[in-house]
């Protein structure tokens, strides 16, 4: 039997990008908050600029839990199942956002209207047959608010191009309007990133640099960039990165109101024969616990988001938590993050070290910023070069058949041009279908016996079409700065991603949605969920901003409506 832990208000299950937002405004607006995270605090110590421990180990003091726990994935259920040797994600307080490249973008209008405006301008047609996607249930007006709300309360620097409607040109001409600029100027430029500037303006094109949640100048107390170069896979040892674990959450612990609990494995959400949330059930060190609450947020990642609520089954609900209308799982997306562009120069580029966020982005043929009239698919694609390089990394290099992959002559060729090569990284859109989902694996286990998360998904025609348009224009783009070879990746397959949404869907209707316009499901009302995984489109954009700025939004809502949501 587990050991029953006094009650509090709100529990938030796992302290990433999003739940490690959320509990800032529960606990200012004097809420008892108890965050359970699977992983540890880490500190400076273990942000060290170290390309083996970070880039090839893959932190494996964070990696424990979630590296256990792996989804398998099929592309679609008469194919094989495969799984990877290891997670994308990692445990800590903090989360993922530890690690990540630290983009911060917002969605665009079109991202939250996709059916309605592809509808207006080219016809219900466009809509590629088999897709699940429905309009948001609210607008990008309607969470500018908590965009601008987070921007500043963790701190991203960037350069507006939009401000209630004034257009400036330095920045993102397409973007929509924002209430302010940015906390922060953008990220210093490099040759390299000038370079690219001036080849994308020469294209009639509008480059502009991306926001980051990386401190350019002394933000909050805390130090800016060193532009040391391992933000790609390492944390910050000067926390200039804006992660949750030196933002949000210690503010929410100042409070008094905020009790952080580590290593903390939740294995089931609780609900009563009524379908209310009661608690969760925990383990930490081989001990069972059971943690009161009146209000549950979940906040795992959409595949854990996903993975625990079908493991929470009960009387109300035996084919899992918040899932009597089969939708828990359904309408999953991930972005593709495939297709890469890879570009040989004649000439050093100067670009080591460096951080991925640190670059210049073009949106010209992103969302629905050009005429899709005369072609054969809907969303498009972010263009984005960046200066990021370490040794193992360019030791890697791609030969552009002009060496081969090992031996002496490979040796020359990687000595000349190691400082010559630069691959883009281009999101695009991806839409939900009927046949990508999410569900519980029928063999695969965890070491404690539960089945892990299984992602059946395979990109459709629409994401291939975007795929090699835009690997054409970045074509474009790397040659106008003087490319002198150019290799494009396969697009490849949706197997575990950084950026995966859905599974737990935002939306009015409860046919076809799992929580409703504020991340409240609709059938255990005091029941929240936290992350991408509410987010029904992907744009071409990094999902933490959005996620984070949903985060606050329920968490907003929560406090506003304690008494009908909590008792």
């Amino acid at each position: 039997m587990p050991t029953n832990l006094p009650g509090t208000d709100v529990v938030v299950i796992g302290l990433g990008a999003a739940g490690g937002v959320a509990v800032l405004p529960l606990a200012e607006a004097g809420l008892d908050v108890v965050g359970l995270e699977a992983g540890t605090w880490l500190t400076n110590k273990d942000f060290a600029p170290d390309e083996i421990r970070n880039n090839v180990r893959d932190w494996p003091m964070a990696v424990q839990k979630c590296n256990r726990e792996v989804p398998t994935h099929r592309v679609n259920e008469q194919a094989p199942t495969t799984r990877a040797a290891g997670h994308v994600m990692m445990n800590g307080v903090g989360g993922t956002a530890l690690h990540y490249w630290a983009q911060s973008w917002r969605l665009s209008h079109f991202d939250f209207r996709t059916v309605s405006e592809t509808t207006k301008r080219y016809g219900r047609s466009r809509i590629p047959a088999g897709s699940t996607v429905e309009d948001w249930p609210f607008g990008y007006d309607e969470l500018e608010p908590f965009y601008d709300r987070v921007e500043h309360e963790i701190g991203v620097s960037g350069q507006a191009g939009n401000v209630m409607g004034s257009i400036d040109r330095r920045g993102n001409i397409f973007e929509a309007p924002r209430a302010r600029a940015y906390p922060m100027p953008p990220l210093r430029g490099t040759g390299y990133i000038d370079r690219m500037t001036a080849a994308g303006r020469a294209l009639g094109w509008h480059p502009f640099p991306g926001p980051a949640a990386i401190n350019s100048e002394r933000y909050q107390g805390r130090m800016p960039c060193m532009y040391h170069g391992f933000c790609n896979r390492g944390g910050c040892h000067v926390d200039a990165k804006n992660s949750p674990n030196v933002t949000t959450i210690p503010r929410a612990q100042k409070t008094g109101r905020l009790k952080v609990v580590t290593e903390a494995h939740v294995t089931k959400i609780e609900t009563n024969d009524s379908g209310r949330v009661t608690g969760v059930t925990y383990v930490t060190d081989r001990e069972e616990f059971f943690q009161p609450a009146k209000v549950v947020l979940l906040s795992t990642y959409t595949y854990e988001n996903t993975r625990l609520l079908l493991l929470s089954t009960s009387k109300a609900f035996p084919k899992g938590l918040s899932n009597n209308h089969g939708q828990v799982g359904r309408h999953y997306l991930s972005h593709a993050q495939g297709g890469a562009v890879t570009a040989l120069f004649p000439f050093n580029l100067n670009s080591w070290y460096g951080l991925p966020a640190q670059g210049v982005a073009i949106d010209n043929w992103a969302d629905d910023n050009f005429d899709h009239g005369s072609l054969d698919f809907i969303g498009g694609g972010n263009l984005w070069v960046y200066s990021d390089r370490r040794p193992i990394g360019a030791a890697n290099m791609q030969t552009f058949g002009r060496a081969p992959s090992w031996g002496k002559q490979w040796k020359a060729f990687v000595k000349e041009n190691a400082d010559r090569v630069n691959t883009a990284y281009l999101q695009k859109t991806t839409l939900p279908y009927e046949g990508n989902y999410l569900d519980l694996d029928p063999v695969v286990k965890d070491p404690l016996g539960f089945p892990v998360c299984r992602i059946t998904a395979d990109y459709k025609d629409n994401e291939r079409k975007i795929n090699d348009f835009i690997q054409e224009k970045m074509e474009l783009w790397y040659r106008a700065a003087g490319a002198i070879d150019i290799v494009r990746g396969p697009l490849g397959t949706m197997g575990v991603n950084t950026h995966a949404y859905g599974g737990t869907r935002m939306g009015d209707n409860p046919e076809t949605n799992v929580v409703n316009r504020y991340g409240f499901s609709h059938e255990a009302p005091n029941l929240g969920v936290l992350g991408a995984s509410v987010m029904g489109t992907s744009g071409a954009r990094n999902p933490t901003l959005t996620a984070q700025a949903l985060a606050w939004r329920t968490a907003e809502h929560l406090v506003k409506n304690w008494k009908t949501i909590a008792e």
